[in-house]
């Protein structure tokens, strides 16, 4: 396993905040491919796009840290983005890389819990984010596209629940026949 850690740049929670943001149809776009917002009217859309914050992070850069507040949910419009756990006694695992319309976070949009893992551009990458707090006054306002929000997320949550399941079990019955 590479060890990161000694490129890795640290990164203050403001930094790049208002840097170069995504071109609105490119961010649309993506979130068209996206489970929870594929099904938003136009108006609704055009609606939530005025929330979402775009963010620039360098080759290296933490995009959060394992234990901090979960705050929103990031969707990677450019880059690349790995996301990994360290034990507490330092050793890092690489649970996975993500690229262009792929999301991580979302855990954030429904809890307020730390967060599990950490994040970091493996590349130069751009990456929207909408906040908790954001999202939760969009879906008290428009509850019905709220709602199709919330249900979509949670139907990704329930898909990664049940392949990190058939992995367990995998990983069980293989340690099991040996």
């Amino acid at each position: 396993m590479e060890n990161y850690n000694t490129t890795i740049t640290k990164s203050s929670f403001w930094t790049n905040l208002f840097k170069t943001p995504a071109k609105r149809d490119e961010l649309e776009e993506v979130l068209l491919t996206m489970l929870p917002f594929k099904s938003l009217q136009a108006k609704h859309l055009k609606m939530l796009l005025k929330l979402i914050h775009n963010r620039q992070y360098t080759a290296n850069e933490y995009i959060f840290y394992q234990n901090d507040p979960g705050i929103g949910l990031y969707i990677i419009i450019n880059g690349e983005i790995l996301i990994t756990q360290e034990t507490e006694d330092g050793e890092r695992f690489d649970l996975a890389t993500l690229g262009r319309g792929d999301f991580f976070g979302e855990l954030a949009l429904l809890d307020e819990e730390q967060r599990s893992a950490s994040a970091i551009a493996m590349k130069d990458s751009q990456i929207a984010v909408i906040f908790k707090p954001d999202l939760d006054e969009f879906v008290e306002t428009h509850s019905k596209e709220g709602v199709k929000i919330l249900h979509g997320i949670s139907q990704i949550i329930a898909t990664r629940l049940r392949n990190l399941n058939q992995d367990y079990f995998a990983l069980y019955n293989k340690i099991r026949t040996k």
